[in-house]
């Protein structure tokens, strides 16, 4: 006599982190993970904010291409004309904006090459390092964002003075190495971008504080280190009011020179327009080689599995 048993199949267990009661709905929300298409209402609202952004630098495009008659006329124009090269060249010699360019960048460069170092170092300092009066000292290096630059220009301009660089790039450069903001900012990114399992990692290894910062925390913060970099550049080279006061006519940064142009008693309105459409194209030009790996690297992320 033989007995037959029919066992029954094993039934499919699902992770209890992945099972849903039976009624309750679902936390998903219907479409979630699905690319959003853009309607209508979004394209024209991208349109008008992209006319909006490239009609100033359009009008000084036309301005700087037409005499001051045409500009300051009752129907101003509204297509270029044929007088760009004369105006880019008066505004050129009238200023002498080669060598004011030359100096913004190298005021530009030096400034952002030391933001960039030295505000890294710190935001690493205060996100992952444990010493005392950490937060004190943090907390007096967002404090002093809220004191206006103008209460500092009289005793920095007198310190500048006795140290003899009156009129000097150094004047401009050295008391704008570190900024308060990139320091908070770089503080930000690496305190969620850096894991402390790397900075472990690598003190296990044997490396110390100088390799950790080349091999670990540089390759992490180059995506906030490009964004501080062209913030930090476009500023120093837009930056009016300090080299004014600390420079003088015959050594300075192209927004000093261009302030030399409408400084007469009747400027001509469309060379003042020349020398800005000149001061704005090196900034265009950076931004089209370094735009396309700012966006790329905050877009990618900092850390990959």
């Amino acid at each position: 006599m033989t007995m037959t048993s029919t066992a029954k199949a094993p039934e499919a267990t699902v992770p209890s982190a992945r099972r849903r009661e039976p009624g309750r709905p679902s936390r998903l929300r219907p479409g979630a993970g699905k690319q959003l298409q853009g309607g209508p209402f979004a394209y024209i609202a991208l349109a008008v904010v992209c006319i909006g952004s490239l009609l100033p630098l359009y009008w000084t495009l036309v301005a700087a291409s037409h005499t001051q008659d045409e500009v300051l006329a009752t129907t101003p124009p509204f297509l270029p004309g044929g007088r760009l090269l004369h105006n880019l060249d008066a505004a050129w010699n009238q200023a002498h904006l080669g060598k004011a360019i030359v100096n913004s960048f190298v005021v530009a460069g030096c400034i952002t090459a030391a933001t960039l170092f030295f505000c890294t170092l710190a935001g690493y300092a205060f996100a992952k390092m444990r010493f005392r009066g950490r937060g004190a000292l943090m907390t007096g290096v967002i404090a002093t964002l809220t004191i206006p630059p103008q209460l500092s220009v009289v005793p920095l301009f007198m310190m500048m003075s006795d140290i003899g660089w009156g009129g000097q790039l150094e004047s401009v450069i050295f008391p704008t190495l570190v900024s308060a903001f990139g320091v908070f900012f770089m503080r930000q990114y690496l305190s969620e971008a850096l894991p402390y399992e790397l900075v472990e990692a690598a003190k296990i290894d044997g490396a110390n504080n100088f390799r950790i910062v080349l091999s670990v925390v540089l390759p992490v913060a180059r995506p906030a280190m490009m964004v501080l970099g062209m913030l930090t550049f476009v500023q120093a080279w837009n930056d009016f009011f300090w080299p004014y006061l600390a420079l003088n006519q015959q050594n300075p940064t192209l927004q000093v020179a261009l302030g030399q142009l409408s400084a007469s008693y009747t400027p001509d309105q469309s060379i003042v327009m020349a020398g800005a459409l000149i001061s704005t194209l090196p900034l265009l030009v950076v931004f089209v080689i370094f735009g396309k790996q700012i966006v790329g690297g905050i877009m990618s992320g900092a850390v990959k599995g």
